[in-house]
């Protein structure tokens, strides 16, 4: 087995890592990546999905390899690539990781461990292929991909086979000629509805409990200038009140969750698919001739052949497979199953650093969108230079 040492390792190559990785190298920082660059989104989004976010929803913590800069390079403007598609991102995270010069090693970390105090490296992380590295410091920058939301009592009442979660249902064609019910009524819900049908599903059925989100325009404006805040004032949004902080949370909730994007609307108002606003599934029986036969609350009955779950992902940071495997979870301090966390990032477990969705807790929702990777980046990096300072 071969180990590598390093000052910094960072878990996770998507773009909060992308992004860390980034700002280390803008700070002259010794880092290794570890991750297969931008895994989730290339095998965990489907082909033809579409971004949220604009153009101004980049990776560069300087503010150099932006997405425009990008795009002048083809001599193209925003507007002739909004809505931006996965394909587009994917495409742009490659060029992104070429400019900075991230080259990360493409393995998953299975197990994190401390080390004693005395060792070279606080951290002993373990590859997938059995190598090895030590790093002084940690980041955790892993994304939603650890963490799907299963509901236990859909997943009781749900043959086994007959169902999975949009994180895992990304290849459409085994669908077509298939009739499918959706669970969740979000923007994934609904999109994932648009692309069965697309890809040839028979009947695409969305059901869920609130009633039918509206498409309109999201206004993102806002939310950027309070999460660019945080990069020089790291905990104003940990001063809020909690009265303060549920008002900014409900608002990116209205913006991002109870709105579908107008792009969508003559894409799902069509034959084929059919929805059920204000509804829960109660039921779900595998019949003889081999249909699902399901009933909704209002007692509507439907046949399907599948069901997937766009239930959402939520935090259960005792569940991250490299955490469970390696020795620090006893000394890992957690609130309702996300990790506490310092104004800079840093966990109860010294010079281990938690972003992305785990950081949401304590640094605000937009840590579930990519538009907090840069601020994200900047803290840490600040706080890695001055403990490497007085080292």
């Amino acid at each position: 087995m071969a180990e590598q040492r390093s000052d910094l390792l960072i878990v996770g190559a998507g773009p909060y890592g992308l992004a860390m990785a980034a700002y280390a190298g803008h700070l002259g920082l010794d880092y290794l990546v570890a991750g297969e660059p931008m895994a989730f989104w290339r095998d965990h989004m489907p082909a033809g999905m579409y971004l949220r976010s604009a153009s101004d929803w980049h990776l560069d913590p300087v503010g150099i390899d932006t997405i425009d800069a990008y795009l002048a390079e083809q001599g193209l403007k925003a507007a002739d690539v909004e809505p931006l598609s996965r394909h587009f991102y994917l495409d742009y995270a490659t060029w992104f990781q070429a400019r900075k010069g991230i080259t990360p090693l493409p393995e998953m970390v299975t197990r994190l461990d401390a080390r004693s105090p005395d060792a070279a490296g606080r951290f002993q992380a373990t590859l997938a292929s059995g190598d090895r590295v030590t790093a002084r410091q940690v980041v955790l920058a892993v994304g939603f991909g650890s963490f799907p939301y299963v509901p236990a009592d859909l997943a009781a009442m749900l043959p086994t086979g007959r169902w999975g979660h949009t994180c895992d249902e990304v290849a459409f064609g085994p669908l077509a000629g298939k009739r499918v019910l959706i669970i969740g009524g979000r923007q994934s819900a609904y999109e994932w509805a648009a692309l069965l049908r697309e890809a040839g599903a028979a009947e695409v059925h969305v059901s869920h409990r609130q009633a039918a989100p509206p498409f309109t325009v999201s206004d993102w404006s806002w939310v950027a200038p309070i999460v660019d805040r945080m990069a020089t004032e790291p905990g104003w949004y940990r001063g809020l009140s909690p009265t303060e902080r549920d008002d900014i949370g409900h608002r990116l909730y209205a913006e991002g969750r109870l709105k579908l994007e107008p792009w969508l609307e003559s894409r799902v108002l069509r034959e084929g698919i059919h929805r059920w606003p204000q509804t829960r599934l109660v039921a779900a029986v595998e019949t003889a001739t081999g249909d699902l036969a399901v009933t909704l609350d209002t007692g509507q009955h439907l046949t399907v052949d599948h069901v997937i779950l766009a239930t959402g992902y939520k935090v259960q940071i005792d569940s991250l497979p490299l955490l469970a495997a390696g020795n620090l979870l006893p000394r890992l301090a957690q609130r309702n199953g996300f990790p506490v966390l310092t104004e800079h990032f840093e966990s109860s477990v010294p010079n281990l650093y938690i972003t992305s969705m785990p950081a949401a807790q304590d640094f605000g929702p937009f840590f579930n969108f990519t538009i907090a990777v840069r601020t994200s980046a900047r803290v840490i990096g600040a706080a890695i230079v001055d403990r490497v300072a007085v080292r």
